[in-house]
């Protein structure tokens, strides 16, 4: 494997990202080859869904007999955290989960015990209280052309550090920008908006 691509790290936007949808944002690469990239923005919360609102929509319930109007009651229902995955293909769900929750043909394991489900299954899973321990569900994802992040990250876009899955998976959103910098010893306030030029 070549040890130039990211896949399993985590990418942290540079104060200078212009793209307001990737400032201060938080991002997870769950592929990163000659092909490209993808990754889930993994600290921007949707705030217009939440899981049972998704589990209605979607017509998965935890119990076969339960109706409809019975989810939103159904108080062991795991609160997924639901984030905005990023614009690309926005109606897509994809979960980013621990490994204790393998489905053949449909898991990719992706680093360090951090995996990826991107089929129905998982949600009735976790519905169900059958899922996996940790958790968070993706609306849509980030994507880059062959190249793309790379010159992103020379023209000083993007930091990248090692996933720590205690900050993908912490409940507490506004915090991750930070506790993520902070694995790389960085305090926000330090941060300059120029590259440094030899």
């Amino acid at each position: 494997m070549d040890t130039t691509f990211l896949d399993g790290q985590l990418l942290i936007a540079m104060p200078t990202m212009s793209d307001p949808r990737f400032a201060r944002s938080v991002i997870y690469l769950c592929a990163h080859s000659d092909e490209g990239a993808m990754g889930l923005i993994i600290n921007k919360e949707a705030s217009n869904i939440s899981f049972p609102d998704l589990l209605d929509k979607l017509e998965i319930f935890p119990d076969e007999e339960m109706e409809i109007s019975a989810v939103e009651n159904f108080t062991e229902i795991p609160d997924v955290p639901i984030y905005v995955g990023g614009p690309v293909e926005t109606g897509r769900g994809f979960v980013l989960h621990s490994a204790d929750y393998f489905a053949k043909d449909s898991t990719m394991a992706i680093h360090n015990e951090i995996c990826l489900t991107a089929t129905l299954d998982i949600l009735k899973a976790l519905a169900s209280g059958h899922g996996p321990e940790q958790a968070i569900l993706a609306l849509g994802y980030a994507g880059w052309s062959p190249g793309q992040l790379e010159s992103e990250i020379q023209a000083n876009g993007w930091l990248h550090c090692p996933a720590d899955p205690e900050v993908i998976f912490s409940n507490d959103q506004p915090e991750k920008y930070d506790r993520a910098l902070a694995t790389l010893g960085i305090d926000p306030s330090h941060l300059i908006a120029d590259a440094g030029h030899a």
